[in-house]
């Protein structure tokens, strides 16, 4: 949520006052030199968002949105919602919740009634999550949901060609996101004595990595994976690649999927949350059956061989058109007062 924060906070700041307020002593505080030099004109202001002391927090946002005579707030998730709901009680600010991930337990009963009633507008980045919002969450009389899909930067990427076929797999190392499947799914290339490497990019999710160097120590080709951690270099591994594998068990929206699209790599999912949508766009990409690893292996080993065809210029082309920056900016634009 924090990287997505930065992101949208950059796009719109040339049209409108931006103030990031996030949590104190989190990522984004300790972070924002490095995201955002002093001319681009945005704010840091930091709350202590503890359970205990929730009217200083609200104190707080009070403050805050007085500082700075603020008209719109755009809420990352719904966590600690009610904070925003008693901040401005009374006020006509205009209350916008994006939607990232996907929910599952409903929110009922009056008090959860009262607060996602104030909302305006709900933002989801992808059908899948529009949908979901609508299950999930009650609205107000007025409230209203749209689908505003994030932008993908324009990427120009000069290949590397490599004497082995080189998969790659981007995003946190975390239980369902994919890394584990696609090791597995590797064996049918070893089998078919088909030489690879394996990359993953992105750091441990806090509480995995324990369960992951656990398994990741009992397969036998493991020095065929490479452990590559969190870096801002992405490019770098985009432009060795041949595949990438993203078996990933659901998405909000799948940013780093789209990326691979959009550097022309052969694209392989399971079929679930967002992918099927990316299909009717009209990507190409092979989808599988969900947490089927042997139909992933199938499927990989097709590919492997150059016995699928991708158009993958025809990829790039709908990135560009659908996933434009310009469009993006334009339906925050049509929303905020």
């Amino acid at each position: 949520m924090e990287i997505d924060s930065i992101k949208l906070a950059k796009k719109l700041s040339p049209y409108c006052n931006i103030v990031l307020v996030t949590k104190k002593g989190g990522f984004l505080e300790q972070n924002f030199d490095k995201y955002f030099l002093k001319n681009n004109d945005v704010k840091l202001e930091s709350l202590a968002f503890k359970s205990f002391s929730i009217i200083n927090t609200i104190l707080g946002t009070k403050i805050i949105l007085k500082k700075y005579n603020i008209q719109n707030i755009l809420y990352f998730g719904t966590s600690k919602l009610r904070v925003v709901y008693f901040s401005i009680l009374g006020t006509n600010i205009n209350l916008i919740c994006r939607h990232g991930t996907t929910r599952t337990r409903r929110k009922k009963g009056f008090f959860n009634k009262l607060v996602y009633s104030r909302v305006d507008y709900h933002i989801s980045i992808s059908n899948h999550l529009l949908d979901n919002i609508k299950q999930i969450f009650p609205f107000g009389k007025h409230t209203m949901s749209f689908l505003i899909y994030p932008s993908i930067e324009p990427m120009n990427i000069e290949r590397q060609n490599s004497m082995k076929l080189t998969l790659l797999h981007t995003g946190r190392i975390a239980k369902g996101k994919g890394q584990i499947d696609a090791i597995k799914a590797c064996e049918v290339l070893t089998q078919n004595n088909i030489d690879f490497e394996l990359i993953l990019v992105g750091g441990y999710e806090e509480g995995y990595e324990e369960e992951f160097t656990n398994f990741y120590n009992t397969i036998e080709y493991k020095e065929k994976v490479k452990l590559i951690g969190f870096t801002d270099e992405v490019d770098m591994y985009l432009k060795k690649a041949d595949i990438f594998l993203f078996p990933s068990y659901g998405e909000g929206f799948g940013n780093s999927f789209l990326e691979a699209l959009n550097a022309e790599l052969k694209c392989i999912s399971y079929k679930n949350t967002i992918f099927p949508e990316l299909r009717n766009l009209g990507l190409d990409f092979v989808v599988v059956g969900n947490k089927s690893v042997d139909k992933l292996k199938e499927e990989l080993l097709k590919v492997a061989k150059n016995e699928v065809f991708f158009d993958l210029k025809k990829n790039k082309e709908i990135i560009e058109t659908i996933f434009s920056q310009d469009s993006e900016i334009k339906k925050y634009l049509e929303i905020l007062k």
